[in-house]
């Protein structure tokens, strides 16, 4: 048994079995996110809370609380009801923070869209779920998110907001514009801040305090969707329970206490924003400290400076992209302490870079996925370093894990498997879609699809994913393995390694380089760096140097993008499995 910050106890597998449970010595919260935001504006009422510097937004815990009843009331003056989904197509900015939680104090659901999104599938979010009414930004970088509204929805040009009605969106009843431009049928945020103002005065809170309780913890309140890389994004639903007490445990393993500030440059529309970052700091009353709509290496620096963080969250490769900047060095990061890597696997490398350049000594890796609200393995502050750069930690209280093989039987200590997740965190389930739903979640496990070992201490480690494992002439190769070798090279900053077909062997490894800037190299060089210190098998056949990695919103890396694109530049053809 181990004891973890926060006295909270963790178990090893037993009899060398590879399952693991979480401690239950602090009790899970039933609080709705609504009621977890008013507790914390009533601890903390004058301290700052909020902080949006590309728009010079400045909110203590009472302010913040005062703005989400106004917008709460708003909604309410439109007709959104408890149940209702309301979307949010936005950038990191302040009116996607009260929307997350003016919609909970409500009961209506969120919906997160994918600030990526283009037409076809913001159509396919918002008739899958049946929006009533959207709230979306002008633009971000080169989306231009009216155009794309308003070739699903011409009628915006034309009709009046009280009498919205869209033939391609059945459901949709209201749009709300954020910032300031302006189409005939579009309500703005200013307006329906107006609106709850107004009821406030005229009705006071008792009719926002009527609707919070008929609110359950078990209510759902967030639909965020999957990337659709293998057929239609499915709509994870999760409830206040799932991401409050997600929050709760996050904060814990971090030490997070009202006297840290976290910088969050990943995106809101994503849990590792919203309930890694925003309802973690919400659990105890540290600041949260937003450097610009989306993630820029110089901005989220200049925060940390300028702001003093002691936190900062992001993917591998925004910290890559930080320790890389031009101007590193002239930034004054020595208020950091902790934070979370997470998103995907850690280079080795760039995790010592982070502890010794970045200061962030007690950084956690966390592990976990949308369904499941989302950590489920997470590594404490004082963790060994060389735990917290080889593994994602331990598991998280309140959950348990097993690692299964094919036949799903729970594998030994040490073996690689299929990590399953049950316990409060997993997800109602798909919206409307019992069959993705059945196939995910097997008796309460949801079934992530990620290979993992989980050690004698209970420590996990992420080999790879299942539809990323490379099998080569009958070799199983996790390309993990072969990426952490090659971040051992001097000249790169980047590296991806991934299969693509082969008539021969089924498979071959493929790797995209990004080097270092000022640095060349040789496809001969890497494979010569290889050679004699990794498995023959395990060499790259093909490797191509790019200037970078093509990405998601979140910074993940997209490795079907590349797999797709090496097929076509080398003619190969895809072989198909019965």
């Amino acid at each position: 048994m181990h004891t973890l910050p926060g006295s909270l106890t963790l178990e090893a597998p037993a009899d060398g079995v590879a399952y693991v449970r979480g401690s239950t010595d602090v009790p899970l919260s039933e609080s709705t996110v609504g009621q977890f935001l008013r507790e914390t504006a009533r601890r903390f009422p004058d301290q700052q809370a909020v902080v949006f510097r590309e728009q010079l937004v400045r909110w203590t815990w009472s302010e913040f609380d005062d703005h989400v009843d106004q917008l709460a009331a708003g909604l309410l003056s439109l007709g959104i009801e408890k149940g209702d989904r309301v979307g949010i197509w936005s950038p990191n900015r302040f009116e996607w923070l009260l929307t997350q939680f003016a919609t909970a104090r409500i009961g209506a659901v969120l919906v997160n869209i994918n600030p990526a999104y283009r037409v076809s599938e913001l159509e396919y979010a918002l008739r899958k779920v049946k929006c009533k009414a959207l709230v979306t930004a002008e633009s971000f970088k080169t989306s231009n998110y009216i155009s794309m509204l308003l070739d699903i929805a011409p009628e915006l040009a034309s009709q009046q907001p009280d009498e919205l009605k869209v033939e391609r969106l059945p459901d949709l009843r209201t749009v709300i514009s954020v910032g300031d431009w302006r189409v005939s049928g579009v309500m703005s945020f200013h307006s329906v801040m107006q609106r709850g103002e107004g009821m406030l005065r005229d009705e006071g809170h008792e009719v926002i305090d009527a609707v919070e309780q008929t609110l359950s913890s078990q209510d759902p309140i967030n639909i965020q969707f999957t990337s659709g890389t293998t057929g239609s994004p499915k709509g994870a639903t999760l409830t206040h329970r799932n991401i409050v007490n997600n929050a709760r445990f996050v904060g814990m393993a971090m030490k997070l206490s009202e006297a840290d500030s976290l910088c969050i440059p990943v995106p809101l529309y994503h849990c590792f924003g919203m309930v890694l970052g925003v309802l973690a700091c919400v659990s105890v009353g540290a600041q949260m400290v937003f450097p610009g709509e989306g993630f820029d290496a110089g901005a989220t620096l200049a925060a940390v400076s300028e702001e003093r963080c002691t936190a900062l969250h992001g993917v591998p490769t925004m910290f890559i992209a930080e320790l890389g900047h031009a101007d590193f060095a002239s930034f004054d990061l020595s208020s950091l302490r902790t934070g979370i890597m997470a998103g995907s696997p850690c280079p080795v490398e760039t995790m010592n870079q982070v502890v010794t350049k970045m200061n962030m000594r007690e950084v956690t890796i966390a592990y976990g996925m949308t369904e499941t609200s989302p950590v489920s393995f997470q590594s404490g502050t004082a963790d060994p370093l060389d735990k917290r750069t080889t593994t994602v930690g331990r598991i998280q209280p309140h959950l348990e894990v097993k690692i299964v093989d094919f036949d799903g039987g729970t594998v030994s200590v040490g073996e690689t498997g299929e990590l399953c997740t049950r316990g409060y965190s997993v997800m109602q389930g798909y919206w409307e879609d019992e069959t993705k739903t059945r196939e995910s979640i097997v008796d309460g496990w949801m079934h992530t699809g990620d290979l993992a070992t989980i050690d004698a201490d209970g420590y996990c480690n992420i080999v790879g994913r299942l539809k990323d494992m490379v099998i080569r002439g009958g070799e199983n190769i996790y390309p993990r393995e072969v990426e952490e070798y090659l971040f051992r090279h001097p000249k790169i900053q980047n590296v991806q390694v991934f299969g693509v077909p082969d008539e021969k062997n089924g498979e071959e490894l493929c790797a995209w380089i990004v080097l270092r800037k000022g640095e060349g190299s040789t496809e001969e060089d890497i494979k010569d760096f290889c050679r004699g210190q990794i498995a023959h098998y395990k060499v790259p056949k093909y490797i191509r140097f790019v200037s970078e990695l093509p990405m998601t919103v979140t910074g993940k890396v997209q490795k079907f993008a590349m797999r797709e694109e090496m097929i076509r530049y080398l003619n190969l053809t895809e072989h198909k499995t019965a």
